[in-house]
């Protein structure tokens, strides 16, 4: 067996309900609780709120926006710092779960945030951490990984071991109200993950594939049915399950191509990172496909099990298909023009792809910038 190294990532509660228990495994001491605005709106974590300041007082900062700013997570960590957190819980979809993760741990550390962007950089302590996603897609409550919209829509990343939390809430009640397109955005994220973990050209190993392909099995299997029946509580565990899973996948064997070239159009344009995820999906596929072919031919299997006594390259182009096929039926708009994106922007783009490294180096073979601006305008 080849050496490599895996992250387990945080403990689990799973399961509805799971407010109370939550509560008991935080420590003593005033707690930092960060989540959106729409989620405060909704009501959507009153039970949480509630019982975590039950015991203890209770700070909620809700200015988490999507893409959160350098801005907001510096704002979040002083109002942890204000409130002298002993904890910090991260309640949303991945942006409140990135704001918490690295507030905690710049509460904790004492470290300044620019000199920490990067891999392994992050090597100090942070405040005990608990994270309760209301979204299936991200995954960010299993990684260590926070991403964080800087000057100019770049985004940058802090990816170490000490932003893994100590505990993380899987309850797919909190799922059950997402609006449809909220839930197509997200699966199809989560989507990516497992595929581009399955396929990652550096630090793949026999326990991410195991993840990423059971991930891959949930979430391809349940994305329609979420959609389509919003109350189906047994789809809406699994789709929850399948995120988790990747996201586990992922953090071990990093995303590649596909997240590279996402990421400016949520830096520039502000989409949902699921549905720039989705925009992009079928054509770096496309462009991967003779370098991960029999990569791409396993995970065939699993969407179409019938396809199994096909060739390597007939069952890889049949899972790309698949996946634009399945994308489509969630009834996401696919194509750049539909988000008010001009087709001469795609040199921008390109040009703002290549500034995400950490990324494209774990693409299975390489993009450059012309690879990138071509890729752009066959999505437009």
């Amino acid at each position: 067996m080849r050496p490599f190294t895996f992250n387990p990532g945080p403990r689990l509660l799973a399961g509805p309900d799971q407010a109370e228990a939550l509560a008991e495994k935080l420590p003593p001491g005033p707690c930092l609780l960060v989540t959106d605005e729409e989620l405060t709106r909704l009501g959507l974590a009153d039970v949480y709120r509630n019982a975590i300041g039950s015991t203890r007082d209770l700070t909620v900062f809700d200015a988490v926006e999507a893409d959160p700013s350098k801005e907001t997570l510096l704002a979040a960590t002083e109002a942890g710092r204000t409130a002298g957190a002993a904890s910090v819980v991260g309640f949303g979809g991945g942006s409140p779960m990135d704001v918490a993760k690295l507030a905690a741990y710049l509460l904790g550390s004492g470290d300044a945030l620019d000199e920490i962007w990067g891999v392994g950089i992050a090597q100090g302590g942070r405040l005990p951490l608990a994270l309760v996603p209301t979204t299936a897609g991200t995954g960010s409550e299993a990684t260590p990984i926070s991403v964080i919209t800087c000057e100019g829509g770049v985004k940058l990343a802090v990816n170490s071991s000490p932003l893994i939390a100590d505990w993380a809430v899987l309850d797919a009640t909190l799922t059950l109200g997402l609006p449809a397109h909220v839930t197509a955005a997200t699966g199809i994220d989560a989507i990516v993950h497992a595929v581009e973990a399955y396929t990652s050209a550096r630090l793949k190993n026999p326990l991410s594939d195991a993840l990423a392909r059971e991930a891959f099995r949930l979430l391809s299997a349940n994305l329609l049915t979420a959609i389509g029946q919003p109350g189906n509580l047994e789809a809406r565990s699994a789709m929850l399950l399948g995120a988790h899973l990747a996201g586990l996948a992922f953090s071990n064997a990093p995303v590649a191509g596909v997240h590279a070239l996402a990421y400016p159009l949520g830096g520039l344009h502000h989409l949902p990172h699921g549905l720039s995820n989705a925009l992009m999906l079928r054509h770096v596929l496309g462009h991967n496909l003779e370098a991960a072919r029999d990569y791409y031919a396993e995970l065939a299997e699993i969407i179409e099990p019938d396809c199994a006594g096909e060739g390597s390259q007939a069952r890889a182009a049949l899972l790309i298909d698949r996946l634009d096929a399945l994308a489509k039926c969630s009834g996401l708009a696919l194509r750049l023009r539909d988000h008010g994106i001009d087709f001469g922007e795609a040199p921008v783009l390109a040009r703002e792809a290549m500034k995400q490294t950490r990324l494209l180096v774990n693409n299975p073979c390489e993009i450059s910038e012309a690879d990138a601006q071509r890729l752009y305008e066959a999505a437009w």
